[in-house]
């Protein structure tokens, strides 16, 4: 579905509640995270009652009893996963549900993450009801699996509304004005006249450059630390330059969400800004984004 949807499927994890899809990116649209989540317990509920469906009919045997333990775990699973409350497929789908009402993302992961911490509560109390409830005492075993899950929903939900909380601030994490100013150089330079030159123009970082101007790398601060100052006359600024990668050449408007999947999808220390003519902007330092990146979630 989410491939369907037009995002990228990165992994699938399977866990003892179903399992979890990673793509890249978000959900852009209510109807995106609703289908995306819903696809799932939907899935299992109906391959239940095909198999429920095929006891009718089925001899008695192992046969039988194997698909008895298939609908019963299916129809178990894709239920639970229903329930309206992250980290559960359910909790996606009232995070949609709000989402498109309110019109806000975020909130909609509140919501649904409040969600999910009521059913840890409400899974903790079942023990202190369930021989009213349904006449059977609760044994070792049962308190055990009630903790297990309870404490997965709570942990699931907590997370994913403090990570809604810090995708709030993502807004506020604009590229341009963390931006270096930029020193360029050729390839072939001394290094440390092209550490002098950086210095005199107060330039916080240095992109080597071909004799048409075209980018070929970004000095790597920690290289040219780790350089020792007896040695910077004698050595090209080249030999601590990072060839510009794919990855490494990034927008100069980029900002928020943007900016973050920018950086984990090809980690480095430095990034080159460019305009949208070609022209360099400066250079991004990933220190400076994590720096940032804490100021805006403490706030």
């Amino acid at each position: 579905m989410a491939q369907r949807l037009g995002y990228g499927v990165n992994s699938i994890t399977l866990h003892f509640l179903g399992g979890m899809t990673e793509i890249d990116g978000t959900a852009r649209k209510p109807r995106h995270e609703f289908w995306i989540a819903v696809v799932g317990p939907l899935t299992s509920v109906a391959v239940g009652l095909v198999a429920a469906g095929l006891w009718f009919v089925m001899p008695d045997g192992l046969v039988r009893e194997a698909v008895v333990a298939l609908a019963g775990a299916n129809l178990i699973i894709g239920v639970l996963n229903l329930v309206p409350g992250l980290p559960l497929d359910g909790g996606r789908v009232l995070k949609a549900a709000v989402w498109g009402a309110s019109g806000n993302q975020h909130r909609g992961t509140i919501v649904a993450g409040w969600g999910g911490r009521l059913t840890a509560l409400a899974l903790l109390a079942w023990p202190l009801v369930q021989e009213r409830v349904i006449g059977v005492r609760a044994t070792v075993l049962d308190l055990v699996l009630v903790f297990v899950l309870g404490l997965f929903l709570w942990t699931g939900a907590t997370a994913a509304m403090a990570h809604a909380r810090i995708r709030q601030r993502l807004p506020d994490l604009v590229a341009r004005p963390l931006a270096r100013r930029t020193l360029t150089v050729p390839e072939d330079l001394p290094l440390a006249e092209a550490v002098r030159r950086a210095q005199e123009a107060e330039a916080g970082s240095i992109v080597t450059v071909s004799s048409e101007g075209t980018p070929v790398g970004i000095v790597s601060e920690a290289a040219v630390t780790a350089m020792p100052a007896e040695r910077r006359p004698w050595v090209a600024v080249s030999t601590v330059t990072r060839a510009m990668e794919e990855g490494l050449t990034l927008p100069a408007t980029v900002a928020g969400e943007d900016l973050i999947q920018a950086i984990s999808k090809r980690p480095a220390d430095e990034y080159l800004l460019v305009e949208e003519d070609g022209r360099i902007y400066g250079v991004l330092s990933t220190a400076d984004v994590d720096r940032a990146f804490r100021e805006n979630a403490r706030r």
